[in-house]
């Protein structure tokens, strides 16, 4: 491996370490030999930036939201530069200073539990690197071989001679010289910093109150909005009465944005939100007026018969294997729209010139959140910035950049003032992109010995690409709807060798907007195929775990994983009175993740009182950090199991708000006990993948508790009195 960096970029290294005696360095993502180009804005390019006072200044590229991911990144950096993590801060690059720079700090989108996974690589060699050349600095000093010297929290020391210095006494030094041609990274086995279950860098600023999220951003002079769309999936704004509302304390003035909404913008966001409900507004409802819930599941149930589907995974011929079962068994599963609910609502702040655009915003992906802002304010990528905020909640929403769209094109109305747009939680549940809707059949063929001989899983349901990155589609073919369900890769693949399988899906896209809903379309997929392998053994007379058992001597991982839930939670052994138990396993995200669960039923309400949960993600960066994601990942989980469901009358959303859109309480959370199998030789993600066997796991105990079936989401639509 190579690193390049061009003379005059070089030459601005040294000179600014010599005037501030610290040291910065920067790479090209993936570290080509490309030199960077020589207009870059040299005074923040860097992942490592060690200032005289020791202390280590540590860049991050992906997002912050909760999930761990900026203490994550900075522990593998930290543990290859040796530095001494007391002294460890960190933050975030701008996405315009990255392309300024040929993308030097690569991709900044996190998504998909790739944060940690697919940047753990070039953030581990910036680590490596910079400690290469501060013991070069110092090994020159000495005049003693670079090999001799040893680097230990931070102080380089030559044992021979007895002699020590700090990274700081040598960043000036190290800045001077080229980056090493080569580099090694350490052990997994050998780290002191990373694998360790540290505190995380940004708990004490939430604790105190100092952290600052996008819906707290003051500037000079601000401005506050507040917005309303259409609430007709597809509507718009035939006319408004701006007069109306013109003489309402505080306002500027109302506006139209796009041709979808309006927004009334004020001295403060209260009065802006006062003056929005009272402003006239005209709506044109559009085409969708009479789509509903009951509308789309027929459409959806369509296409359960459709003659014609995308093939996602086949193995020998699963129609012909089933028709020639000694025992077939058919069940049909729904799974309902949800939204996301981030805690803190879609906002943005923007300041618009003829010849300048910046945004403050919460966003997973900075680099979209850039190119959403340049587009809106008619300038070119050069003369726009976006400034990342730590995220009050993403779970997959704030890829989506609708909100930072908006707050440009008002600003675009007030020119130089600053103006910060905040949802209301109602325009916020009503203009969500939602966890898709999707219908499935299983058709399963046994033997007369019981063996599973043949699966058939249709699908029918909406395409996440179809509407957010049509780009990605494959022949027409959406291969994310297959997560979980797929022969290989490290997205999902299936975990049971089934001799005659096929897969498939019947793309049907009703007028609402999806989009990718924390563990994306896992959640359904292992809700309809762990539920289904239930019914399975049911029908064969069989324990779950040994029918699974049966499949899985080829999927080693996915045993292990389940195998260790099923210990913990004691499966084989009689639970407590009153107690049952279930359990599933799925691979996702790079990870295999299982869980088991025991619950009770009382009056016709569930109280689960504890779940196991098992996952491998191949390295554990942070092990305190995963089992918080775990459990974190639970509440998501089960809420969507339990409560999650968004429906559709008349074109548009009838929840928009927690009064109708539950979530689970602190009183119905149960204790979660989590095991971390980390079996090396791979990176796997940890905030997604364990969402997905949550629900399931609890779907499994309820019928081993009462003999009933939950098929159709969520559980709080089924009666489970009296049984």
């Amino acid at each position: 491996m190579t690193i390049v960096q061009s003379v005059s970029r070089r030459g601005f290294m040294v000179s600014a370490a010599a005037a501030i005696g610290g040291l910065s360095l920067g790479f090209r993502v993936p570290f080509a030999g490309e030199a960077l180009a020589a207009e870059a804005v040299p005074e923040v390019n860097a992942w490592v930036v060690i200032q005289p006072d020791e202390t280590v200044v540590i860049r991050i590229a992906r997002a912050e939201m909760g999930q761990g991911t900026l203490t994550g990144l900075a522990q593998l950096v930290a543990e290859e530069l040796g530095c001494d993590w007391s002294r460890v801060t960190t933050e975030y690059p701008t996405p315009g200073e990255s392309a300024a720079r040929d993308r030097v700090w690569g991709n900044f989108s996190t998504t998909g539990s790739r944060g940690i996974r697919e940047s753990q690589d070039y953030v581990r060699k910036g680590g490596a690197a910079a400690r290469e050349m501060l013991v070069a600095a110092a090994a020159a000093e000495w005049q003693v071989p670079a090999a001799d010297c040893a680097v230990d929290k931070g102080v380089i020391r030559h044992a021979a001679s007895g002699r020590s210095t700090t990274f700081g006494q040598v960043a000036t030094a190290a800045a001077r010289l080229q980056p090493p041609a080569e580099i090694r990274l350490k052990d997994p086995k050998d780290w002191t910093i990373a694998g360790r279950p540290l505190p995380r860098l940004d708990t004490a600023d939430k604790l105190t109150g100092k952290q600052v999220y996008g819906a707290d951003i003051v500037r000079p002079g601000m401005l506050n909005a507040a917005i309303k769309a259409c609430p007709v999936f597809g509507g718009k704004v035939k006319s408004f009465d701006a007069a109306a509302v013109a003489g309402m304390p505080g306002v500027r003035q109302a506006v139209q944005v796009d041709d979808t909404a309006v927004a009334v913008v004020a001295d403060t966001w209260w009065r802006a939100k006062t003056a929005l409900e009272a402003l006239p507004v005209v709506w044109d409802d559009g085409p969708n007026t009479g789509v509903s819930s009951a509308s789309i599941a027929g459409t959806l149930a369509a296409g359960l018969d459709a003659d014609e589907a995308f093939t996602g995974n086949r193995a020998g011929d699963a129609r012909a294997a089933l028709a020639g079962a000694a025992k077939t068994i058919t069940a049909d599963y729904a799974y309902p729209y949800q939204a996301h609910a981030t805690m803190e609502p879609m906002n943005a702040t923007a300041v618009w010139t003829p010849e300048r655009c910046e945004v403050w915003c919460p966003t997973q992906n900075a680099e979209a959140a850039l190119t959403t802002a340049a587009a809106a304010a008619d300038l070119p990528l050069a003369q726009c910035e976006v400034h990342r905020m730590h995220l009050g909640g993403g779970f997959g929403r704030r890829g989506v950049h609708d909100y930072v769209r908006q707050a440009v094109r008002i600003a675009r109305q007030i020119p130089g003032t600053p103006v910060k747009l905040l949802w209301s939680r109602e325009e916020d549940m009503l203009h969500d992109v939602y966890h898709p809707t999707t219908q499935c059949r299983l058709t399963g063929g046994l033997d007369a010995d019981g063996n599973l001989t043949a699966l058939h899983m249709r699908i029918s349901g909406q395409s996440i690409l179809a509407s957010l990155r049509p780009e990605g589609l494959q022949n027409g073919m959406d291969p994310v709807v297959f997560q979980g369900l797929n022969p290989g890769g490290a997205e999902g693949t299936i975990g049971y060798t089934i001799a005659n399988l096929l897969v498939d899906h019947a793309m049907r896209n009703p007028p609402i907007p999806p989009g990718f809903w924390r563990g994306v379309n896992l959640n359904q997929n292992a809700f309809y195929l762990e539920c289904f392998m239930d019914e399975l053994a049911h029908a064969a007379g069989q324990d779950p775990l040994a029918f699974r058992r049966r499949l899985m001597a080829n999927h080693p991982k996915h045993l292990a994983v389940l195998e260790a839930v099923a210990e913990r939670i004691g499966w084989g052994t009689a639970p407590p009175p009153g107690v049952h138990r279930g359990l599933a396993q799925m691979m996702g995200y790079g990870s295999y993740v299982a869980a088991a669960t025991e619950i009770s039923i009382a009056d016709g309400r569930v109280r689960i009182h504890r779940i196991v949960a098992a996952t491998d993600p191949g390295h554990a960066v942070n092990p305190a950090q995963i089992e918080r994601q775990v459990e974190g990942s639970f509440v998501y989980g089960l809420s969507a199991c339990l409560y999650g469901e968004c429906t559709v009358k008349d074109g548009r959303m009838e929840q928009e708000n927690f009064d109708t859109y539950t979530l689970l309480r602190m009183d119905e959370m149960p204790a979660v006990e989590t095991i971390i199998i980390p079996s090396g030789g791979f990176w796997g993600g940890v905030g997604e993948p364990t969402i997905a066997v949550a629900g399931p796991a609890v779907l499994n105990a309820i019928f081993a508790a009462t003999g009933k079936r939950i098929r159709s989401l969520p559980l709080a639509k089924n009666d489970l009195r009296g049984v």
